[in-house]
């Protein structure tokens, strides 16, 4: 069996968690959300569509002096940012130094920010009038708060209708304040534990989150910071903008993650394919996926992180203080997963099934298990490629003849061009999800017969590389499988064949 780093390095990990890291939700005040709906309203409310812009002002003339009386019951100053490049957590971060950590209201900001809006508008063919989507700029407050709970957070509250707030939160943060009512010890910089008391317990809080309360604490934020939600006694409804989730292994010293991180960095770089994304994703990469792609490398103050994209959702992997190995999925449109509940159709009939994720806060949970997921298959595909001594091992037990009813089933050639082919179509992203038969295999071998196949095939169980599942003539790859045919072609693709091509072009 594949064992993964936290498995071999388990005495040297001070411990693994894996829980939500940043949350961003956004929150869309009914029914001023939409064009039509905010048509409706103010058709209901007697108030024409041309009227519009006098109907809003009071509203803005509202959050205002709301934030001027926070600021001034807080004792706190309103700092209007004037410079693009100004970072407000840096700020923050500054204030938190002096101020402490306690509860309450830390910071007010000011900025001039594009907002959505409409404008009046009267058809002359139809003879309607109404108002049409439109955008603009406004002035936009972020309110920073250290909150009892969710620790620090901030609310974006644009002054200008139809107030569409943005909201933060730091799922770290959130399990720091449950660790701290439970009295289990902790460590933490930045947004990382260092130390905790009981890693077991820690995991099992993260995977608490409780919806109903958050929505309490949404809809008594968007109270507080944007009143015009109480006077016109409307609601917001709050969707999730972008959700990162993180598994951290944490490292009792720097040495032991820096002896193999660089190499496996650098391998890393180069073998992750488009179709192994696909597969960490829970997806099959179809030929018509028009989304981007890539791999990206870079240096930070946190560490060295590779990222891999896949549209709306990226994979990434660093050093985070360098003894911190943190994998992190990130995603900004949750539509990209898919899982299985309740579809109501047009004709109102309701079906359960396989669909896409809402953006609905209530499919926290639902996201959790599918980034989780995520995490894991990439922790499960580095972990048979992160030492050396691992791949030689697999590697030579691949090459070896093996004997099963006195008939002799002989190694596989890593130099050889034909099994260096049937690695590469054993590794396709398709393959890992769903598996595949001997005729799907043949797709990619061409010139084998489905005789051929079959006797490969045996030759592949022999060997430990695929297994057979139930009754069924369908075949998965084995972790064993799925380790020695990524260094088999690792070996060939990125070491011998560069090697031999810059020892022709060195000779005189």
């Amino acid at each position: 069996m594949n064992e993964l780093l936290s498995e071999r390095y388990a005495d040297q990990l001070d411990g693994v968690l894996s829980c939500y890291d940043r949350i961003v939700i956004t929150g869309s005040l009914l029914p001023f959300c939409y064009a039509q709906g905010m048509t409706r309203y103010l058709y209901q409310q007697g108030i024409r569509i041309f009227e519009y812009a006098q109907f809003a002002e009071p509203l803005r003339k509202r959050i205002r002096e709301n934030a001027e009386e926070l600021a001034e019951a807080n004792g706190v100053r309103i700092e209007f940012i004037r410079k693009k490049d100004f970072r407000k957590e840096n700020r923050v971060q500054q204030i938190l130094k002096k101020r402490g950590d306690q509860p309450g209201l830390v910071h007010i900001f000011g900025a001039m920010e594009a907002c959505s809006a409409y404008r009046p508008w009267h058809d002359k063919v139809t003879g309607k009038t109404y108002l049409k989507p439109d955008s603009g700029k406004c002035l936009t407050y972020y309110f920073y708060f250290v909150d009892e709970h969710l620790g620090l957070c901030y609310v974006r509250v644009p002054t200008w209708c139809p107030f569409r707030l943005q909201f933060y939160c730091n799922g770290h943060n959130w399990l720091a304040s449950q660790l701290k009512e439970r009295n289990i010890a902790y460590e933490m910089l930045d947004n990382a534990f260092l130390h905790i008391a009981d890693y077991a317990r820690a995991n099992q809080l993260a995977n608490e989150l409780d919806i109903e309360i958050l929505h309490q604490h949404l809809d008594e934020f968007a109270q507080q910071y944007c009143p015009v939600v109480t006077d016109l006694n409307l609601h917001y409804h709050w969707s999730i903008m972008q959700a990162e989730y993180a598994t951290d292994l944490v490292f009792k010293n720097r040495d032991t993650l820096q002896a193999f991180y660089p190499p496996l960095l650098e391998t890393l770089t180069h073998a992750v394919k488009p179709a192994d994304l696909a597969t960490f994703l829970g997806r099959k990469l179809n030929g018509n996926y028009q989304g981007e792609m890539g791999n990206r490398f870079n240096k930070r103050w946190l560490g060295t992180r590779l990222k891999h994209q896949m549209g709306p959702v990226s994979i990434k992997m660093y050093d985070k203080f360098r003894f911190i190995l943190r994998i992190e999925t990130t995603v900004n449109n949750v539509a990209f997963f898919q899982h299985y509940r309740k579809v109501q159709h047009h004709d109102g009939s309701t079906t359960t099934r396989w669909a896409p994720m809402k953006k609905t806060i209530h499919s926290l949970p639902a996201l959790q298990e599918s980034l989780f997921a995520a995490n894991h298959r990439y922790l499960k595909f580095i972990s048979s490629i992160a030492t050396p001594e691992v791949g030689v091992e697999k590697l030579h037990q691949l090459a070896e003849t093996k004997t099963e009813n006195q008939h002799r089933h002989k190694g596989f050639n890593l130099f050889s061009e034909e099994d260096t082919c049937l690695f590469r179509s054993l590794l396709q992203g398709e393959f890992f999800i769903s598996g595949f038969t001997n005729k799907q295999l043949r797709t990619y071998l061409a010139h084998q017969s489905a005789g051929q196949v079959t006797r490969l095939l045996k030759r592949l169980r022999v060997h430990g590389v695929i297994k057979k599942v139930g009754k069924h003539y369908k075949y998965y790859l084995t972790d064993f499988g799925r380790q020695a045919a990524a260094m088999a072609l690792k070996l060939r693709e990125m070491v011998v064949i560069p090697q031999l091509a810059f020892a022709s072009v060195s000779q005189p």
